[in-house]
Formats: structure tokens, C-alpha cells, sequence
């Protein structure tokens, strides 16, 4: 299908972009891989009377070590992240979740920060960067600020941005030493999408399990931590019965998702299976 009429207006800076939104306050829509909101417009699920292409915004484009956290630019391509040596190092789960997304065109367009903005509840980031502990930073006229990863994500294709805000960072924690993270999903085998997705990041200290984050994509309308799988493995010991104690109360008690892909009783399975994947390699 084609898309209605709009006006195109590319920005080559932040400010550039944030002075555009403001001229167009009701009907702008940012810009950036286009791997979403390209065929929404196209379905005219999405008709905005603006786009404002920040795709070329070299400033948004970065991965950095920045004191006690990385610092991803939110124009960071999935390629980048995949093939980031820092990441590999500090959080490989990151490229590990980037490897897993769509075809090679989509890693070389698509962005970090348009993925986490259009928030689709099977996309792969959200978990991960909720796990990561991150938080993602928003500018807009009036200034900056920082939104938890925890709070960001609040329905259904639907994040704590307001109206003139662009995401322009995410900044992830350092992890302490000895920490260990990982990113497991199935995934639908057409789109790539995650019918699925698990990120575990866990701490290990003195044979016990420690700092444990554990979140999900593709379970519920919303990407979630799971708290009651971090209790039931902190202060445990690494072993393959603690793992599996704590995996099968994945998901448990959650309003999960029930479509073509699969229903909420095969999510609730694929969850524990894929938890479990997760907090094996994560602790290794």
C-alpha cells in the first residue's frame, strides 16, 4: 500500500530535530531505521502529517565508556552494537540480541533508539536493556532527562516519551566483576520477531548468585523484569537445580499474550525454557 501525504524534512542535529518537533507538535513523527514505522504508514495504521529524518545525525551515532556506565547514542545501529568490542566485553548479551534481529539490511538501518521508541512488545531490546539496568536519556525544548528502563516501557507500543521529546542516549551500568549476561528467544521464523525473548544478568560471588536480573519480551503487552525468578535464585548457589527451581516461576502470575504465534499457555512454557536458557550461559 501507499502511505497518505506528508511532508518530509530532514534534521542534521539534535537541535535541528528538537526545533522541528516543536513546529509540528501534533502530527510529527521522528525518523530513524523506518523499519517500523515505514510499514505501519504503509498499512495507514500510522499517518503522520510529518517525518523528521534524524537518521543522519552523526552526534546520535556512538558506543562509549563514559565514566561508570557505556553510553550507546540512540542513532546506534543493531550492527554496531553486534560488532561493538566494549559491549562484547562488558554486556555481550547486547550484541548477542543484536545478531538476532531481522536480516543484515534491518541490523545495518535499524536503530537502538527507534526500537526501544516504537516499543513493540516482541522486539528484542526491551529486555535486554531493562536487565542491563539502563537508563535512557531524553531531550526535548526544555531540557534533558533520565527515564529508568523499568519506567519506560508502560503498555502496549506505548513509552513514557512526551510530546517534543527524542531519545538521544541509553547509558548502561558498568556490571561489577564477575558478572555474567546472556539473551535466548524463539522467535517467530518470518519476521524474527521474539514469540519469546529472555535477558539474565547475574552476579557470582563465592558460589552464590547475586545482583540476578532476569526480563522478558514477547510474554506480555509490556516487556517485563521478573522479579519472582531473580528472588528465587538470589543468594543460591550456581547449580543446574537452582536454575531450574528458578526458571519455572517464569512468567508466573503475568497477563501473557495469546495470538497466531502461540497462546499465553505456550508462552508461559517457552518462558521457563528460555529462562532457564538464559541463566545457564549467564552464569556459565
Amino acid at each position: 500500500m501507499i502511505p497518505a501525504n506528508f511532508a518530509y524534512h530532514r534534521a542534521h542535529s539534535v537541535d535541528e530535530a528538537l526545533d522541528l518537533l516543536s513546529q509540528h507538535p501534533d502530527d510529527a513523527k521522528i525518523l530513524a531505521g523506518g523499519h517500523s514505522l515505514i510499514p505501519a504508514m504503509k498499512l495507514r495504521l500510522n499517518q503522520p502529517g510529518s517525518l523528521i529524518d534524524i537518521s543522519r545525525i552523526k552526534e546520535l551515532r556512538y558506543i562509549k565508556l563514559d565514566g561508570a556506565h557505556i553510553a550507546i547514542g540512540a542513532g546506534t545501529t543493531h550492527d554496531d552494537i553486534a560488532n561493538s568490542e566494549l559491549l562484547q566485553k562488558h554486556i555481550p548479551m547486547l550484541p548477542q540480541a543484536a545478531e538476532l534481529i531481522g536480516d543484515v539490511q534491518v541490523r545495518n538501518v535499524g536503530t537502538l533508539g527507534g526500537s526501544i521508541a516504537h516499543a513493540d512488545p516482541a522486539a528484542d531490546w526491551p529486555a535486554s536493556i531493562i536487565a542491563s539496568d539502563a537508563s535512557i536519556v531524553v531531550r526535548s525544548k526544555s531540557g534533558e532527562r533520565v527515564i529508568p528502563a523499568g519506567e519506560f516501557f508502560v503498555g502496549f507500543f506505548t513509552t513514557a516519551l512526551q510530546t517534543g521529546e527524542i531519545i538521544t542516549e541509553i547509558r548502561i551500568p558498568v556490571p561489577a566483576a564477575n558478572t555474567h549476561s546472556s539473551y535466548h528467544k524463539f522467535m517467530q521464523p518470518a519476521s524474527r520477531f521474539a514469540i519469546t525473548g529472555c535477558a539474565a544478568v547475574v552476579t557470582v560471588n563465592n558460589g552464590v548468585c547475586e545482583n540476578v536480573r532476569v526480563a522478558f519480551t514477547g510474554v506480555a503487552d509490556t516487556p517485563f523484569r521478573d522479579t519472582k525468578v531473580e528472588a528465587a535464585l538470589t543468594g543460591k548457589a550456581p547449580s543446574a537445580e537452582n536454575i531450574k527451581a528458578a526458571a519455572d516461576l517464569a512468567a508466573d502470575g503475568v497477563d501473557l499474550l495469546s495470538d497466531n504465534s502461540a497462546s499465553a499457555e505456550y508462552r508461559q512454557h517457552l518462558a521457563r525454557v528460555y529462562a532457564k536458557r538464559a541463566l545457564t550461559e549467564a552464569i556459565g
